[in-house]
């Protein structure tokens, strides 16, 4: 098992897009992924529903959890995805 903190950068946190990207990633893994703020127990990383509703903001430690045969990769993964500015390029002409 890795479990891992983090610092939460997107701007919208755990909602919306970010939240969406976890959520996939935690789906393509054989490992069993949890999040949650810092010290508290975590939810299912691969249940859209549990994850918008820890609550996380910007700025916000998290824990990543994950145990099973890539675990090392799905840590490293919702990493990426949590400590990288979200930018809407959907609406730039």
């Amino acid at each position: 098992m890795i479990e891992r903190t983090i610092t939460v950068v997107p701007e919208d946190g755990l909602h919306a897009r970010p939240a969406s990207k976890v959520v996939t990633a935690a789906n393509s893994y054989d490992s069993q992924v949890t999040i949650g703020p810092a010290g508290s127990d975590g939810v299912d990383a691969a249940s859209m529903l549990a994850v918008t509703g820890l609550g996380v903001g910007p700025g916000d430690d998290v824990d990543i959890t994950a145990d099973g045969p890539d675990e090392a990769d799905a840590v490293d993964e919702l990493e990426s995805i949590l400590t990288t500015p979200e930018h809407d390029t959907e609406h730039t002409t």
